[in-house]
């Protein structure tokens, strides 16, 4: 039997796969909201959309639960990595797959791809390619007012853009007040991801997470890469380094010309069909 959707998460952080070879379906804006919305829909912090083939090479699309498209998601690579597993697609523990954001290389840790590294490329924290406003220049410590609160920024990119506040303390609440001003403000033309850094030691730190298009979320992949990397940048911690979140941990090294392998869980949660209601307007 084809599933219309197959639900995993990793470390909390859920999103949907909806193979396009199984379930014919046009994914709107209102029908990425629809489906992603959790008391109206299936509900997730976004929708995996593939894989699509284009000769060898294995594409995927990444929907934020607000209908955007997002470049990448370290999270969302290792779970549609598990589903191409899990649905038998692949050939090699060892892949490649194509995203908005570039090209990752994926390695399947164990005989039930619970367990999952990807390789995300190397980071930039050059001004024109995150983006950030102004002159071209390394945006690393530099000040950001926000309600009259100033705040050190580090910004980079890795293939999606993330802007890093280290603090002494983080929180939750801090993150759901700051995080929505930040991820908009117009030093952003693209928005922007948001992660509160606090240091534990040189080979673990914590944060929190406001994702763009998604808000407050209990783990990211690619934010873990982009806070370790700025992390290391500033000098505050080594090359291996394991990021806490609520969700649990993921663990980041970083090489020395900067290219970030991150390393963490994948589990599955559920699949199922469209009942009428639903599938009716996801078809409208």
């Amino acid at each position: 039997m084809n599933y219309d959707y197959y639900k995993y998460h990793a470390l909390g952080n859920d999103y949907i796969v909806i193979d396009p070879h199984k379930k014919d379906i046009v994914l709107t804006t209102e029908t990425i909201k629809l489906i992603c919305h959790r008391n109206f829909g299936i509900g997730s912090d976004g929708i995996l959309y593939g894989p699509i083939f284009d000769g060898e090479k294995m594409q995927l699309k990444i929907f934020n639960p607000d209908g955007s498209e997002a470049e990448k998601s370290g999270n969302g690579v290792r779970i549609f990595s598990r589903y191409l597993f899990d649905g038998g697609y692949l050939k090699s523990n060892e892949f490649d797959l194509y995203t908005l954001g570039g090209k990752v290389h994926v390695k399947l840790l164990d005989e039930t791809a619970g367990r999952i590294q990807v390789d995300m490329g190397t980071v930039t924290f050059n001004s024109v390619e995150i983006p950030v406003q102004g002159t071209e220049r390394e945006v690393i410590g530099e000040e950001l007012a926000i309600d009259g609160q100033t705040y050190q920024i580090t910004c980079v990119s890795i293939g999606n853009p993330h802007c890093v506040i280290p603090l002494t303390e983080i929180s939750k609440n801090l993150a759901d007040t700051i995080g929505p001003v930040i991820e908009t403000h117009e030093l952003f033309p693209n928005r922007i991801n948001v992660q509160l850094l606090k240091v534990l030691d040189r080979q673990n730190i914590q944060i929190e997470i406001w994702e763009r298009g998604a808000g407050y979320t209990l783990a990211s992949g690619s934010s873990s890469c982009a806070a370790a990397s700025a992390a290391h940048k500033l000098g505050l911690v080594d090359k291996n380094i394991d990021v806490h979140m609520p969700g649990g941990i993921i663990n980041v090294t970083i090489d020395n010309d900067g290219h970030v392998h991150m390393t963490g869980s994948v589990t599955g949660v559920s699949k199922g069909v469209f009942l009428t209601d639903l599938a009716a307007q996801t078809d409208s």
